[in-house]
């Protein structure tokens, strides 16, 4: 399968034991499969570092927080391992975020679609501005968001699930998030939300690890068996890439 000429950027910076981890890439921080795998390696590095207590994750610039998958690499998909392969980069940074022994404080400056909010749903707490609508567009383009779908449920329950995912078309706004229970905390300005960020993974920096990572645990219950469901998703995802309904709506899409 074809790749992309961008695969973006990852960098992490660690302070006084919190790591800040950010991504970038030129496609309104879209997530080709080259960029998810360093994260996923990158979040399981971070996980056992005795050094780090806390993680951030945030993406580069003021616009959009993440695309969601590339969509250069899902129109090259050609066979339905391809596809699949696609769609496990997903579901393998969404379990090494499930896995990981350290919080996980997300920092989402602006729009987010598709798969950026299964990585959101992934974090443990999320830290968000005005500026961050969120849409669910899989749907429009022939496949639905199988693989992300666990993590969102689990943050907003069937019903905001549902009603997000039926209407492609449609955003809805931070604080519609924030009731759902996907965002944390909605700020009005990047620079009121960095000033609580900071505040808050001070805190939390100072905290006993030991009790966070077990108490980490209890959060995440019941979710062991994302480690085959998730791969399962990305399978089912894959075979819908290659329906003739979404080659003809990714055509659209074609440069």
């Amino acid at each position: 399968m074809a790749m992309t000429n961008d695969n973006g950027s990852l960098y992490t910076n660690i302070q006084q034991s919190i790591a800040t981890l950010e991504f970038s890439h030129s496609a309104s921080n879209s997530l080709p499969i080259n960029l998810l795998d360093r994260l996923t390696k990158e979040l399981h590095k971070l996980s056992e570092n005795k050094a780090v207590t806390t993680i951030v994750l945030k993406s580069e610039g003021e616009l959009a927080f993440c695309a969601g998958a590339s969509f250069d690499e899902l129109i090259a998909v050609t066979t339905i391992a391809e596809g699949t392969v696609f769609f496990s980069g997903f579901a393998n940074l969404i379990n090494a975020m499930r896995t990981c022994k350290k919080i996980i404080i997300g920092r989402v400056q602006g729009k987010t679609v598709g798969g950026g909010l299964g990585i959101i749903a992934a974090c443990d707490y999320v830290f968000a501005t005005e500026a961050a609508a969120i849409k669910l567009s899989e749907i429009s383009i022939g496949i639905a968001p199988f693989v992300i779908a666990p993590a969102l449920e689990r943050k907003m329950g069937v019903a905001a699930l549902s009603e997000l995912s039926l209407a492609p078309d449609g955003w809805q706004n931070a604080y519609w998030a924030k009731e759902k229970g996907l965002f944390s905390r909605v700020f009005e300005t990047t620079a009121d939300m960095d000033t609580a960020l900071q505040i808050f993974t001070e805190k939390t920096a100072t905290y006993n690890l030991e009790a966070l990572t077990a108490w980490k645990k209890v959060l995440w219950n019941n979710t062991a068996h994302w480690q085959t469901l998730l791969p399962e998703r990305a399978a089912i995802t894959g075979q819908l890439t290659l329906s003739s309904f979404t080659k003809n709506a990714l055509s659209k899409y074609k440069k």
